[in-house]
Order: structure tokens, then sequence, then C-alpha cells
């Protein structure tokens, strides 16, 4: 936990009430989100229970297993799922854009937008990967044949969960972290798991602290469980007793009807709460501006989404049950790129994240006293433009001469330290020489330098290009890691040199 999170949780028990700790949204919002409310039942591994699905709060579709230990009945469950996010996803796929590559020389297509599911919590998340392991690669035919959608679900619900381990994705967003990236309440990490006591804090009831509003949405007859998990209490007293009088009444058509409407009253009176509180928490998220950076994030979903989609129209396999070791190490190192520069963005975009670097010395503000944007340094085989200025700030510098700053404001400039000088009144003269996002001449673009009495965030933070890692090709894998994946052509023995 950060100092300046810390102080925030500090603050919202003082005053009752969460305390922002961001001044921009750092995630896309979707105008028409899918939002995807999940139940499972309790001592079944990931047997869906339950779900309300829509892409609007008037458009709540509630699908029920009534007896999830059978599993004709999950894959139906799962044929119905399908019935609703496929079409979703078509309504994505009706327009493209062109994107230019190779700098211009060349374009390529993508979809103009990207569908975006939202789940309750973390655990949510799990339930799609989970549930979309068990569906992508069962079959239409042969043994145990499941509606053919079922395994396109699958493989759809994998995408999804991948993403959602993507640093700065928004495809799939579970909403009690994404309102804790923006807030910070009086209460844990693990209490903020749970999406009433949540909304508790951030927006209380009137007349109720957030501590208050979070203790009242503990109880389960007030504030039911957001899943998937659900209340022992209802599993025991009210749940299990239906689901079995839906089972004994097998020969009863009557009496079955009525004990599918008994249990389908009881799962909806579960889940319309949460789902009440998932447009609750997307409206509060929605009033925040969007970060300068976030459709940048988000034009990587629509790339992704594009591919898989392309892939599966292509005819392609689903997504393997484990990673050959080529594959996870390069999958590891997108990931770590990604949240080196998630990291920097959203300081960039934000004030309030930035200030937790000024804490840790990795940044500082000040003020330009002087600037010289006319300075060339002759000294190497042709003359260059290498502007000067001095930022006099009262903040600890801790990067020493010669270290690369860079600033939120021309993120594409560098600024080399040359000098750091103590002076009077505790502040602290820095001498930077400036290169790069003034043009290509010897004179200074309009407004690329600084100016005197311009307030400047330095910071070693860089947003800069991240080269890829090299790796072998699957077919070549080392011993080390489990030699070439099975049915890899074997390497050619002929081309190895011993020493």
């Amino acid at each position: 936990m950060s100092t300046l999170r810390a102080l925030a949780q500090a603050q919202a028990v003082a005053a009752g009430v969460a305390q922002p700790v961001a001044t921009v949204r750092h995630l896309h919002l979707s105008d028409r989100p899918l939002v995807l409310v999940p139940l499972a039942l309790a001592g079944e591994a990931n047997a869906p229970l339950a779900a309300l699905v829509g892409a609007a709060p008037d458009e709540a579709r509630l699908l029920v297993v009534p007896q999830p230990r059978n599993r004709d009945q999950r894959f139906a469950f799962a044929a119905e799922l399908a019935g609703i996010v496929l079409p979703y996803l078509d309504e994505f796929r009706d327009r493209t854009e062109a994107v230019p590559v190779d700098r211009g020389r060349d374009v390529r297509h993508r979809y103009v937008d990207a569908p975006q599911v939202l789940v309750p919590n973390p655990a949510g998340i799990t339930f799609l990967r989970l549930f979309g392991r068990s569906t992508r690669f069962r079959r239409p035919d042969g043994e145990h044949p499941v509606h053919p959608s079922v395994p396109l679900l699958g493989r759809w619900l994998t995408f999804f969960a991948e993403r959602a381990e993507h640093p700065g994705s928004a495809a799939l967003v579970a909403l009690t972290e994404a309102l804790t990236l923006h807030w910070a309440t009086g209460q844990s990490a693990v209490e903020d798991l749970h999406l009433p006591a949540l909304l508790g804090w951030l927006d209380p009831p009137p007349g109720l602290t957030g501590a208050e509003a979070a203790a009242r949405a503990e109880d389960p007859a007030r504030c039911p469980p957001a899943g998937p998990a659900t209340d022992p209490d209802f599993d025991n007293h009210r749940l299990a007793p239906a689901i079995e009088a839906y089972t004994r009444a097998e020969d009863d058509p009557a009496a079955r009807a009525a004990a599918y409407a008994e249990l389908e009253r009881l799962l909806r009176d579960q889940l319309t709460p949460t789902w009440e509180l998932m447009w609750r928490g997307v409206g509060l998220l929605r009033a925040l501006p969007p970060g300068a950076r976030v459709a940048g994030r988000w034009d990587g979903d629509k790339d992704a989404f594009t591919a898989h989609a392309e892939h599966v129209d292509a005819g392609g396999g689903p997504q393997p049950r484990r990673d050959g070791a080529v594959a996870a190490a390069a999958r590891l190192h997108r990931l770590e790129r990604a949240l080196a520069s998630y990291a920097v963005q959203r300081a960039y975009d934000d004030p309030l994240v930035m200030a937790e670097h000024r804490l840790t010395g990795e940044a500082f503000v000040g003020d330009v006293t002087l600037a010289d944007p006319k300075r060339v340094d002759d000294t190497g085989r042709r003359p260059v433009l290498r502007p000067r200025i001095q930022v006099v700030t009262t903040e600890p510098v801790l990067v020493p001469v010669g270290a690369t700053l860079h600033s939120p404001a021309r993120p594409g400039q560098k600024a080399k330290v040359v000098f750091v000088t103590p002076a009077a009144d505790g502040k602290t003269e820095v001498v930077l020489e400036l290169s790069g996002g003034m043009g290509r001449g010897l004179t200074a673009a309009p407004g690329s330098v600084p100016e005197v009495g311009e307030r400047l965030c330095l910071t070693t933070l860089s947003d800069g290009f991240l080269p890829a890692g090299a790796f072998p090709a699957p077919e070549e894998t080392p011993w080390t890691h489990g030699g070439p994946p099975a049915g890899a052509p074997a390497p050619d023995a002929s081309a190895e040199e011993w020493s």
C-alpha cells in the first residue's frame, strides 16, 4: 500500500466516506457494457447456478440451472448464455476502421469498437475463466454432444479472461477493482471485494457514514453476496429445499413448473440487488472524465478483439489448455511490458498518481526560472539544438547528474540533468538540457521548450517504446524447458557444433 493510499484510507475513516485517489478515470467504459452477475452452487467445482445478464439496467435476463449437478442442464445454461453473449459480440463486428502501420506506408483494419463485460468482483472473472475452460473443448457431435454455440462461447470467455490479466485492458472488468482503483475506503482490501460494502463507503445512504453503510451491507438479509459464492444460510434453508422440490417433481409437470417458478423467484431475489449495485457503480465511474491515454489502451482491446474474431472466423482452434514454454515466456514478457507502460501512463494522466512517485523521489515539480531555447551544441559533427532550462523546486531531488527525465506535458522530449545545486530557503536548482520533440531544425517549434514561469513536472518514468524480447521458435525450445512440444519438427542435428 502506498503512503498516499494509506493517508486516503485514514481520511475516509475520519470523514465517514471514501476518498478519491484519482482525478480521472483510468479505464474505458463502453456505452453498452454487458453486465454479468453469476452464481455458482456451493460445494461443486464451478457449477453454474444462475446468472443475471444484460447490456442495460432494464434489460436484465435471468438464466437458471434448476439442478446444477445435472450435466445436461449445465450445458443448456451455457447455450442460453451463448444466445445472449454471442449476439452482443456480433454488434461490434459491423464496422471497421483503417489504422496506419509502418509509418503510414500501409494500413490494417480493425473493428471500430469492442465489447466490454463487467462482473461484480475478481471471483466473477475466475468463474468465467473456468467456465470457458470447461466449454471450449466440447463438441456438437460424438459422445455427450452440446449445442454448437457452447464451444464458441467457451473460446470467447477464455479470450475475455486472458484480457483481464492484461494490465490496462478494459475488455473484462471486475467492478470492485475498478472502483478501488479510483477511491480509497476505510476498510481492508479483503472487505473491498464485497461490492455492497464497497458501495456503502462510496455512496452511503443519507444519515449513515460509510462504516455504518458497509456494516449494514454485511447482512445477507439486506444485501445478498455479489456472487459467484452464495450465503450458507440461504443455501441450507432456502435454496436446497427449492432444488429438492424441483427434483422430486420430475414426474409431475405442474408441480415441476411450480417448483421451477419458486426457484427462479429465489434466485432473482438474490441477484437483483447486485444487478442494481453494478449499474450504480458504473454511474460513479462514468462521472469521472477519462484519462488522456485511456483511448490508446482501448485501441489495444479493439486490436485483440479483431485478431481473435479473425482467428475464429478462419477456423482456428481453441486456446490450448496450457501454453508451451516459449509461448508462456512470451506471454509473461508481454504482460510485464504492459504493466510497466500502464503504471507510467496512469502517472502521466493523473497528478494524484504522480504524487505517489514524487514521494518516492521518482518525480518532482518546480518552476522554470531560466530558459535558453536557442542554445545549439556544436561540439559534434554537426550542430544540434540543445536548449537548457533551470527549474527551481522545494521538493527533494534524488536523481543524479546525467539522469534522463521526462515531463508528462511533453512526453516525447528528454531532459538530461546537467547540474543540481542546493539554494536558499530549502530550494534546489536543477539545470536541464533538452532534446527531442522540438522539430528537426535549429529553431525550436513554438511551445516545445518550457517558458519562464511554467510549472513543470519531471520524472524518471518514461512512456517510450519498450522493445520486445527475443524468444526461440517453439521447435527450438531448449531441453531445460521441456524440449520442443509434441508434434514439432526435430532440430537438424547436423547443424549443431561441438567444441
